[in-house]
């Protein structure tokens, strides 16, 4: 169902002029229950078809579209001119037709926030999604909208709420993340301005005082990371935001980097931690895991190629191999890293050392 959204009244809007409410919910009284569409979806489409249309559009495509009587149309088409001010004239010979006036319908727009039932609920599985996917980090801030689209898309008389627990998320590999912490970088990255926080890095274990200008935030596995300008080492940085603490958002404008620079440093390769590409890695898979491999996104630049005897071959850009070896892992015997020699050696290296870890008596 379509819903407007807007002012402080119930699930249906604060419309005006005052009428417009009294005509929409004349709208769920029984007479009109044979209607298959919901009358707010009707008007919502009504609207964007006479919105978009270059010619009078005919009774009989109207009817077709909105899936309505005769009668239940004119009174959509009074509603729309009369309590919502649409600029509708009728036009036609032989048969009935409809569209806005011109001039006038391109300035048009219905008041408020309309939106039909499913767009209503792409909105809320996606602040679910959101929700779930990094605990408390967004649920604050999204709080009232959330309930705002819960409202609309409530069932009218019921109030059967829309059955939200049937979407399911379960994520993999998430790190505790401070939410203050999150809120200022966020805050700085959309707002423009520098930012210091102290870091430990997951390698060393070691503090470090950085002031960076923040160029993005970004969502990966589950995860979230902070791309930068770092003042201090006069280089593009990137930052798990796990792992920042003491955050700090400055006063002083943030320095500008332009996209490209951005994602040929920190999108080139494979991982998150990129850099420049140093090489192309080549890596087979067996035609049982083919079936997987084929269909996933590792690289924007990947190229994937089907083998004569079922394999696939999959081609994508490198710098830190560390991130790839292991995805490459998962896969066991059914992965085997073709080239570079040097990242085939690196591999056969690891798989020596967890051998041995097997080999060796346990405990």
């Amino acid at each position: 169902m379509g819903r407007p959204m807007g002012g402080d009244g119930d699930a249906r809007g604060d419309l005006r002029p005052p009428q417009a409410a009294a005509m929409l919910h004349n709208a769920s009284s029984p007479r009109y229950a044979d209607d298959p569409m919901d009358r707010y979806e009707r008007i919502l489409t009504l609207h964007r078809l006479l919105k978009s249309a270059h010619y009078p559009i005919p009774l009989s495509r109207l009817l077709g579209e909105l899936e309505c009587s005769r009668a239940t149309l004119y009174r959509d088409v009074a509603f729309l001119r009369d309590a919502l001010g649409a600029p509708i004239e009728s036009a036609g010979t032989d048969q009935a037709a409809f569209r806005y006036e011109v001039g006038e319908g391109e300035k048009f727009e219905l008041p408020g926030l309309w939106l039909t039932s499913d767009e209503l609920a792409a909105l809320l599985a996606l602040n679910e999604l959101i929700g779930r996917s990094g605990p408390g980090v967004l649920a604050g801030a999204l709080a009232p909208f959330k309930s705002r689209i819960e409202g609309l898309l409530s069932h009218q008389d019921s109030g059967k709420a829309l059955p939200i627990e049937r979407i399911r998320v379960i994520p993999w590999g998430e790190r505790k993340l401070d939410q203050q912490v999150f809120r200022i970088v966020a805050g700085a990255v959309l707002e423009r301005r520098q930012l210091r926080f102290r870091y430990r890095a997951r390698t060393t274990n070691a503090d470090s005082r950085r002031t960076v200008s923040p160029q993005r935030l970004t969502h990966y596995r589950d995860n979230w990371y902070l791309d930068v300008w770092d003042h201090d080492r006069q280089a593009l940085r990137s930052f798990a935001v796990d792992r920042i603490a003491d955050a700090q958002a400055l006063d002083t404008p943030a320095t500008d980097v332009a996209d490209a620079e951005l994602n040929e440093l920190l999108a080139s390769s494979y991982g998150i931690f990129a850099g420049k590409p140093k090489a192309w890695a080549t890596i087979r898979f067996s035609s049982h895991a083919a079936r997987w491999v084929a269909d996933e996104h590792w690289h924007s630049q990947q190229k994937g190629e089907w083998l004569p005897d079922g394999r696939y071959e999959l081609k994508l850009p490198y710098s830190n191999s560390k991130e790839l070896l292991m995805d490459v892992l998962k896969y066991g015997p059914d992965a085997e890293v073709v080239a570079p020699l040097s990242l085939r050696e690196e591999m056969k290296i690891l798989l020596q050392l967890a051998l041995g870890g097997y080999q060796s008596p346990q405990g």
